[in-house]
């Protein structure tokens, strides 16, 4: 097996045998990712484990931006921009199979606020410092109507372009945990901590976790357990003391995006709406031949693992667009709906009521008195610096030899500048892996055969049997789900394409995983019902 090929068989072996680790992450999303792979890459023994698949909550449904958020720096809020934009260039740097520089305009209707926007924009420009993207410039009227001929042009003055990035979330998850194997570390997904394991004066070594797969139950032991599992960690801090109240509260927000055919924004080029009417921002961003459109920010009571989108928020995204745009979608135009939490955190005595849009997006690490930590907050963008902080912390917590965190300057998983020129960007995020993969068709010739080839589907020959089998074997895809949604992305572009090849997958999978007729069948059906959440059949 080659070094950094996911294979839970493997790992289940590892876990077996090791006695105590040094380090145990609960969650799989960017943070816990990101502290395995800091953890693993400084030389601790680490062992991750996730309830579910990697980044199947938030960090599969982000709005697939890195970025240091402009509307951070409307909010003063300097260093979480600074931070982040420091840490978009070492994105770029380290992973340029996954993340891109991508031009943005944001059309202006007001002189004035056009001037506010451009004093802006040259400071987030300007803080980036040897890491810029590029350089913003103005756009006369005619010029974004040349770059973005479905606009509408009553009122408008011009605009101004500039640069952030853009990145495939989940692809860079599964880069990540490759990356941490690489370097040592051990990860389990469909692995769900149950309990924790306490010692003499309530102190935490260890954790109680159950196979997902076999409902086989483990006692694992650590040094230090770290609490990664953003708008679920309330309930890891029970475990940890039920009669307690946690020092901060979870507040999950909820951001709904929706995905359409590109007829309705043909521009390579993102647009930004700066300031919708309730005061958010809105981003249409091309996305692997699709427009992806949102966010919202909704306060939610209750965190879901499989968040559904909201019908008001749905038609906030659609009347914005129309606002803007000549096109007028519809919800039958509707590709797929998706929705994600993000872990905002406040103190008891802070009331958000209708204000999640202006909490802060900053990470916080928070030590209970059993030595639990735990790490709230945060943004895709920074979760190489939460992860450095965190394992700093867990070498005090743990008396560990002090080793410093080497990922500044660590190429992850898939690493190959030559391979982002290839003729179309669907090959662009398996980086290095596609020459495994076009030998494995090589020698597999029939596995090369397209799994929409009895459909019309302009879009999708890219999408092979020779893949199906390449995730299973070898990034520790388990589930129908595992595959459309987080590793394909084909649930999160077009909901219905996804349920139409689900049969297909099912068999593939089967075969790869051992599995009967019967756990097919129920894949199916669960995976169904699942992408209909995403899926707005003429409506």
């Amino acid at each position: 097996m080659m070094k950094g090929f996911l294979n839970r068989d493997h790992f289940l072996n590892i876990l077996e045998d090791v006695n105590v680790w040094d380090i145990i992450i609960i969650g799989g999303g960017a943070t816990g990712l990101g502290i395995a792979l800091d953890s693993s890459s400084r030389g601790y023994k680490t062992l991750l484990l996730e309830q579910s698949d990697f980044s199947k909550a938030t960090s599969s449904r982000s709005t697939k931006l890195v970025h240091g958020g402009i509307r951070y720096l409307a909010q003063g809020n300097i260093k979480l921009v600074y931070e982040a934009l420091r840490e978009r260039g070492f994105l770029l740097k380290n992973a340029p199979h996954l993340v891109k520089k991508q031009q943005f305009i944001i059309p202006i209707f007001n002189w004035k606020m056009g001037l506010l926007y451009w004093t802006g924009l040259k400071i987030y420009e300007w803080m980036s410092g040897a890491l810029s993207f590029g350089k913003s410039i103005f756009l006369s009227k005619r010029e974004v109507i040349q770059n973005i001929p479905e606009i509408k042009i009553e009122k408008l003055k011009g605009g101004i372009l500039y640069y952030d990035g853009q990145f495939d979330d989940s692809r860079l998850a599964i880069n990540l945990a490759q990356t941490c194997v690489q370097k040592g570390g051990v990860l389990l997904n469909y692995f769900r901590v149950i309990n924790l394991l306490k010692k003499e004066k309530n102190k935490i070594h260890g954790v109680v976790a159950c196979d997902m797969e076999t409902k086989k139950e483990y006692l694992i032991y650590s040094k230090v357990v770290i609490n990664a599992t953003g708008v679920f960690s309330d309930s890891i801090l029970k475990m940890d003391n039920v009669s307690t109240q946690p020092p901060f509260l979870i507040k999950p927000s909820q951001g709904t995006h929706i995905v359409l055919n590109k007829s309705f924004f043909i521009s390579k080029k993102a647009l930004v709406i700066p300031k919708t009417s309730d005061g958010r921002i809105l981003f249409c961003v091309p996305w692997y031949d699709h427009v992806l459109v949102g966010t919202t920010d909704t306060f939610l009571e209750k965190c879901l693992l499989e968040p559904i989108p909201l019908e008001k928020e749905i038609n906030f995204i659609l009347h914005t667009f129309q606002k803007y745009f000549l096109l007028i979608p519809k919800k039958h135009d509707i590709l797929s709906v998706f929705s994600g939490l993000r872990p905002l955190f406040v103190s008891h005595n802070d009331s958000i009521e209708g204000k999640t849009k202006d909490l802060s997006r900053n990470h916080k690490l928070i030590v209970s008195s059993s030595g639990l930590i735990s790490i709230i907050g945060g943004k895709w963008t920074t979760y190489r610096k939460m992860a450095e902080d965190t394992v700093d912390k867990a070498i005090e917590i743990g008396n560990f030899k002090k080793k410093p965190s080497i990922t500044k300057n660590l190429k992850i998983y898939g690493y190959d500048v030559k391979e982002t020129n290839e003729s179309h960007v669907y090959w662009n995020k398996y980086g290095k892996d596609i020459h495994h993969i076009k030998k494995f068709i090589k020698e597999n010739p029939f596995l090369g055969k397209s799994l929409f080839r009895h459909h019309h589907y302009s879009f999708y020959p890219y999408f092979t049997e020779a893949e199906v089998v390449w995730m299973v074997r070898y990034e520790m895809a388990r589930t129908i789900e595992d595959v459309l949604a987080r590793r394909f992305r084909l649930l999160f572009l077009n909901a219905k394409y996804a349920i139409d090849i689900a049969p297909k997958i099912a068999s593939l999978m089967a075969k790869e995983l051992s599995r009967d007729k019967k756990w097919e069948e129920s894949q199916i059906d669960s995976f169904k019902k699942l992408a209909m959440h995403y899926y707005y059949p003429n409506v």
